[in-house]
Order: structure tokens, then sequence, then C-alpha cells
């Protein structure tokens, strides 16, 4: 929050650019966060996209077509305008659907038609899902995911419009071969978990660090100020060897006492690889210690004291905060994957979370310049409701409101588009994407960059906006009532008070 000139202050003032801000879902105290977690990928390590997701695509394509797949494959090119988080695959008819937080239908391709109208009551009657049945609804939720997210949508594209091959609803049929959409759907499932347990990604990765990799020189000072104020504890799903190549990359040169260099290591009090989120936050696995010259794990399961300088595979979230000795509503843990890391730290553990959503700062663009379109259909949305607002049961005529029903669709569509080409990640005209209601439930606090915690006070007090329900919303308070709220709130929460 910008500094209100009417608080009386000796402490420096400070305008926040919407990239560097951090949003709140929930009252945060960080004078009170005695542990700061980090995970690696897209979170200290931010990869830069598209050129990252591209590579990704590329791998798991060729891969696709070295296992049998048709070599007209490798026409595709990956399209960044085209995939994003959060969407759904419906592994039974081979859609790509947007959904809100009750799996109602907001957009659905199939392939790279968008479908309509009656189009979409053929799949789906109710134009909705039950997306909690997961053997054929798959959720898209890291970033991961959109190099996977392309190569399904082209293959659904090319055997639609291949010739060779009949469409049936449920696939494909060329001769006695059927290819169905979930048979599909795993092959690219299998080839994506090729590319990773191979090492073939991060093999690319390692040899291209200046290509892929942001090296941000903001990321040591981040961690240098935090384990002087707390604990500070890396736990990654990713190998030794993988972590200790993109870690030097990012640290090492950064981190001199004197004329001797620190090893990335010294920036946090314990470093956990191999950790299997979400089983980490779970019953977890064996912890065992990782030998840093030849990056073998060492026989047994270790029971010891935290061992500082010592590097750890596997384990649990328990046995993180017994090695660390912290309870967990003591930690604030970093991450990008709105499943494995935050909803499952949050709901098994109780920790306090922090969601990087590197799409933010493309989000609040496109926001700042289309907020008229957003004015608007919030105008009309009053509008509807003035229509029908004193009607009752009696009433027998029933207000024409297509003309409203359908500027709305016009508005919602331009806005879409502006993000997208399957719209924005959080919303869909006024309506909240599945992702956006799993971060402000889940979420704590979110930011575009774990970086951004630099510019606020390590005694900060992030408050979430005060939000009134549905029946307490009735009665209409004065102008001067909710002023003196806002302005309290405001108050407290630029003077830091707990």
């Amino acid at each position: 929050m910008d500094t209100d000139p009417s608080i009386s202050t000796d402490e420096p003032r400070v305008k926040r650019s919407f990239d560097q801000m951090v949003f709140v879902n929930r009252n945060l105290t960080m004078e009170n966060i005695k542990c700061y977690g980090f995970d690696m990928d897209y979170t200290i390590a931010m990869y830069k996209s598209p050129d990252y997701e591209s590579l990704g695509f590329e791998l798991i394509r060729d891969r696709m077509v070295s296992v049998g797949y048709p070599h007209e494959l490798l026409r595709y090119r990956y399209d960044p305008s085209f995939p994003t988080r959060g969407l759904v695959i419906d592994t039974t008819y081979g859609n790509l659907l947007k959904v809100d937080s009750n799996g109602n239908i907001l957009v659905c391709s199939h392939g790279f038609c968008f479908l309509k109208g009656e189009n979409i009551h053929n799949y789906y009657p109710n134009k909705f899902i039950q997306r909690d049945d997961t053997e054929r609804f798959y959720i898209l939720n890291t970033l991961f995911n959109l190099s996977e997210t392309y190569m399904y949508t082209c293959l659904v594209d090319f055997f639609t419009r291949c010739n060779r091959y009949t469409n049936l609803m449920k696939g494909f049929q060329h001769g006695d071969l059927l290819m169905s959409y979930r048979s599909m759907f795993q092959d690219v499932r299998d080839a994506m978990d090729f590319i990773h347990d191979t090492g073939i990604l991060k093999g690319h990765t390692i040899k291209n660090l200046d290509k892929y990799v942001l090296k941000d020189p903001n990321v040591p000072v981040l961690l240098t100020r935090l384990k002087v104020a707390a604990k500070v504890f890396l736990a990654t799903n990713s190998d030794y060897s993988y972590t200790e190549a993109i870690m030097k990359y990012l640290l090492d040169n950064s981190a001199k006492l004197g004329s001797q260099k620190m090893s990335w290591r010294s920036f946090f009090d314990l470093i956990v690889v191999d950790t299997k989120k979400p089983l980490f936050f779970a019953e977890g696995t064996v912890l065992r210690q990782v030998d840093t010259d030849t990056g073998k794990l060492r026989i047994g399961t270790y029971t010891g004291d935290l061992q500082h300088g010592t590097v750890y595979s596997g384990g649990s979230s328990d046995i993180i905060c017994d090695l660390l000795e912290v309870k967990g509503k003591d930690i604030l843990y970093v991450g990008d994957h709105i499943f494995g890391d935050i909803l499952k730290s949050k709901k098994r553990q109780g920790w306090k979370t922090f969601l990087v959503v590197p799409e933010l700062n493309k989000e609040l663009q496109v926001w700042d310049q289309k907020k008229n379109q957003f004015e608007e259909l919030k105008h009309l949305d009053i509008l509807l409701s003035e229509l029908y607002k004193n009607l009752d049961s009696g009433s027998q005529d029933c207000p024409d409101i297509s003309a409203i029903q359908t500027r709305m669709k016009v508005l919602t569509y331009r806005m879409d588009m502006s993000y997208g080409q399957m719209g924005s990640l959080l919303r869909s005209g006024s309506r909240q994407t599945l992702f956006a209601s799993q971060l402000m439930r889940y979420a704590d606090l979110y930011s575009s960059s774990c970086v951004n915690l630099l510019h606020y006070p390590f005694n900060y007090l992030f408050m979430a906006p005060p939000v009134l329900m549905p029946h307490e919303s009735v009665y209409q308070h004065s102008a001067d009532f909710v002023s003196s709220k806002l302005t309290v709130a405001n108050t407290f929460a630029k003077m830091n008070i707990n």
C-alpha cells in the first residue's frame, strides 16, 4: 500500500508499481513468521517464457513421433498465445475446458476449434462437469503443463483434420485401429514423464542456462535478508544434480565473503531435494542424506539432528518442522504449484502460503487496459438487477433482457481475447475461473515473483480488504461509516500494527 500523507512517520515513503506488489487474501503478520520455505522451479528459478515452454513442447512432440505417431506432427510449432494454466482436459471427448469453481464451463475447444452454444451442449447438456472425476478430467495446474496442453491440442487438431482417420465421438478410427482421446492423453502424459524422468529436459536446460533461466540479482538479496530475520529452507522435487546446477547459476557468483565465494547452500538452513510433493505434505518418504560430491544417496534413514550444509533427499513436512524446530503456523511457504505447493501445505499442515503467479504481470496490464469494458460489464449486471428488483410472484411481465445479454457476451469475448486465445488465467468476463477460486481459497499471499517480498519490511502486516457477505451488503451503510472503516484498516496496515 502507498503511504498515507496523513500518517506521521519518519520512514521513507514507498510507492510500489503493480509488478512489485504482493496481494493479500488473508491477514498475515510477517513478524510472526519464523521460517520461510521455497520451492525451486518457477519460484526461485524462473524460466524464460515462451522459450522454455517451446523447448518442452518440441521434446514431447519428438518423443511422440519416435514412439509411432505421424511425422506430420513435426510441422507444429508452439504458440504461446493459446494455452494457459488451470485448464481441464476431458479425456473422454478430447476437449479442452476452462471452468469455474463449481465446474460450469466458461470456454470449450476441440483442438483449435472453439465450440459454442449447441455444440457444447452436445457434449455437456448442462454446460457442467464433475471436476472431482479425476479419472476423466485432468487439471493442468503448473507452468510445466503448458507444453503438454498444447501438444494434446495439436494431436486433436491433427487427427480431426486428417482424412485418413474417421472421427468418432470418443476418438478416431483407421481400419482396425482405434485412437481414443484417453489413450492419446496417456501417451502425451507418458512423453512428458519421459522427458523429465530421463533428464532430457533438464539436460537441455543446464546446457543453455542463459537462454532458459532468468538470473535475477535480487534473488540472493532476498534470501540474505530473510536469513537474518528467520530460518530459510529449500524443498524441491528436482534431484540434487539439477538443483545444484540451477542454484549455482543463480546464487554462487553473487555470494562473496571478502574475497572468498560462498556456496549457494549457505543461503539456506535446510535443503531437501526429491521431495515428491504433494506426498511430501502427507506421509512423505524416507529421509536420506545426499553425498554432495557424487550426488548419490547415502544408505539408511537419517534420524539425527540438523546438520548445516548437508543436503537431504525425501522426507516430509513434519520432518522439516522437527529439524528446524518450528511449528506449521510459523512457516510461510512460497511455491508456484496451486495443488502440490499451496493447497496441500495449507490443508494438511496449516502452513502460511505464498503463491507465485508469473502470469500476473500480463493479467494486470490487460486489466488496466480493459478496465472500462469491465466497468461496463458491472453496469450491465446492475441494470439486470434493477429490471427484476421490484418484481414479485404476482408479476406477469417478463423483462426483455436479450439485448443486455448479447452486449455482455460481446464484452466478455473482447476481454478474453485481450489475454490470449483461451482468455485470462483468472476470469471470463465477470466470472472467476477454477484457478482463481483456488488461489483465493488457499493462498494467503500471491504475487508475480517471490522477489517482491523485498519491497516490504519483514515485520509488515498484510491486511486483506474487508468483504461483506451478500446478506450483509443488503443494508446501505453511510459513506462516512464505510470511509471510516477503510481509513482505520489502511492506517493499521501502513503502521504495521499487530
